[in-house]
């Protein structure tokens, strides 16, 4: 398996997903097709120093729980359908 080599652009990109973007490390090495440890190097070498605010871990949280809220709002609303449709079933 050969090494290749990504832009920096590409590489600022991939952080700049990750930094800025709140997703987390493996989903965008998933996306991209490079490894998570590759991801890991470049946030060191593109990403801004560890000097985060306040406000910035808020807004991260934020977006988290609302991904979350989606997923389980999405999960509750299949298991309704399929309460009903076996409840329907049954008679």
């Amino acid at each position: 398996m050969g090494t290749s080599n990504y832009s920096d652009e590409f590489k600022r990109d991939a952080v700049q997903q990750i930094a800025v973007r709140g997703y987390p490390v493996r989903e965008v090495a998933r996306r991209l097709g490079v490894s998570s440890h590759s991801l890991y190097k470049w946030l060191k070498l593109f990403g801004e120093p560890v000097a985060k605010s306040v406000g910035a871990d808020h807004e991260a949280e934020n977006r988290r729980l609302k991904r979350e809220l989606a997923r389980v709002t999405e999960e509750r609303d299949i298991l309704k359908k399929a309460t009903a449709y076996f409840a329907r079933e049954s008679l």
